[in-house]
């Protein structure tokens, strides 16, 4: 499983997992859940997550490091302020919220059931090589870092 790490970018994986949340709708399609308000609460969680997404981006640039995940160790400095004063890792956490918005809109219990799939996914595949990455790059920094700001939220 070790061959997974760091390959897939996330936004493939994003991808596959609307994609499993979608088809999972399909089999018990009479089971939809609509209550008022569904439509605007899914794209609060949509902008949420595109505004998390965005500003991590932006920190990233503005630091002039890498924004591709797949090569951590090409990371030139060692991001900590913005949104990464909240979380390390506010794109994840964007891609996690656009999908609970789009589990809402989907009007249906099961896609609801991958979500933390996802989670463990990005933690295991992406995370924590990512972690090591930092690790070895920044040393004590990245440390404090860690032991200061948590991983998701």
């Amino acid at each position: 499983m070790k061959s997974l790490e760091l390959k897939v970018p996330p936004a493939i994986v994003i991808f596959f997992f609307a994609l499993l949340m979608w088809l999972l709708t399909k089999p018990l399609a009479d089971f939809q859940i609509h209550f008022l308000y569904q439509d605007w609460l899914a794209w609060l969680f949509y902008s949420l997550g595109g505004i998390c997404i965005l500003l991590g981006v932006h920190q990233f640039r503005k630091a002039n490091t890498t924004v591709d995940p797949r090569f951590p160790d090409k990371s030139s400095s060692l991001v900590c302020t913005g949104i990464f004063r909240f979380s390390r890792n506010p794109i994840y956490l964007g891609f996690l919220l656009i999908l609970i918005g789009w589990a809402i809109q989907l009007a249906h219990f099961l896609p609801f059931l991958p979500i933390p799939l996802f989670v463990v996914y990005m933690n295991y595949f992406q995370i924590i090589p990512e972690e090591r990455s930092m690790q070895s790059n920044f040393g004590s920094d990245y440390q404090r870092y860690k032991a200061k700001v948590r991983r998701w939220f």
